[in-house]
């Protein structure tokens, strides 16, 4: 069903497409989180991973230590973020869970002083003290709403913070992760080391600016600025990596790496 043209008043709207249009707004507000995590976890997985091989090849011409590193830095990096996003994922709804319960138990024990801090906050929402305490009053006349609308106005939550899955933010985190660090282990494993030191970070540039182009999608910013931010960032990690992983041997006195 096609949107209304702008200037349609709102007793217009017919209710099922109202039901349908919310019910797609908040599928793509759920859809941001977990773009979010992919987002953030191939990034992490590029460069740090990117970071590491850069350092190992900088004090050793051997293909096998980089790949040794690269690798156990993308595994471990797979199951610690994934463990961190589960802990941390499952510890905050808790505790939301538990700030609505208090709601809950305002409400039911305290309607008064629930209406009181409806109208408060109706107020500071710029409607007049009179308007606002009669809106509060409408809202307080139905205790399931009052608990929502404070629970919103009040905490900041909505439904979607009690619910969704640990386990799937976990396993969008880790897979992304990990995908991310292939992409400089790969270039390890097929380029000879001389030249997979450039190409790693050619080929890790590359994937940023993607991912930044890619990001603008659902910011709205402009392609070229979001690609080149997130490019910025993961170029500065993987040049201070090759640095130090070249500087590092000469401070503590290791031998130069010959190829080999």
């Amino acid at each position: 069903m096609e949107s209304p043209p702008p200037g349609t008043p709102a007793s217009a709207y017919d209710r099922v497409w109202l039901r349908d249009h919310l019910a797609d707004e908040r599928r793509k507000a759920s859809l941001l989180g977990e773009i979010r995590e992919a987002i953030f976890g191939a990034q992490d997985g590029l460069v740090s991973t990117l970071a590491v091989v850069s350092t190992v090849a900088g004090a050793s011409a051997n293909r096998v230590p980089v790949l040794i590193a690269g690798i156990a830095t993308g595994l471990a990096g797979v199951f610690s973020m994934a463990a961190g996003e589960y802990m941390s994922s499952k510890s905050q709804r808790e505790i939301f869970v538990a700030q609505i319960a208090g709601e809950r138990e305002e409400v039911a024990e305290r309607p008064g002083e629930a209406e009181a801090e409806m109208a408060y906050m109706l107020e500071e929402d710029g409607l007049p003290r009179s308007e606002a305490s009669a809106m509060a009053g409408t809202i307080a006349a139905h205790p399931d709403v009052l608990l929502k609308t404070m629970v919103e106005k009040e905490l900041g939550l909505t439904g979607e913070h009690a619910e969704g899955s640990p386990f799937q933010g976990a396993l969008v985190m880790g897979t992304s992760f990990g995908l991310g660090a292939l992409v400089p282990i790969l270039v390890y494993l097929f380029l000879p080391i001389e030249v997979a030191i450039w190409a790693a970070v050619a080929a890790s540039a590359g994937v940023l600016f993607a991912i930044g182009v890619v990001k603008s999608r659902w910011t709205r910013q402009a392609w070229l600025r979001s690609g080149l931010e997130i490019l910025a960032l993961g170029a500065f990690a993987g040049v201070a990596g090759f640095f130090f992983g070249n500087l590092l041997p000469t401070l503590l006195g290791v031998p130069a790496a010959t190829p080999v």
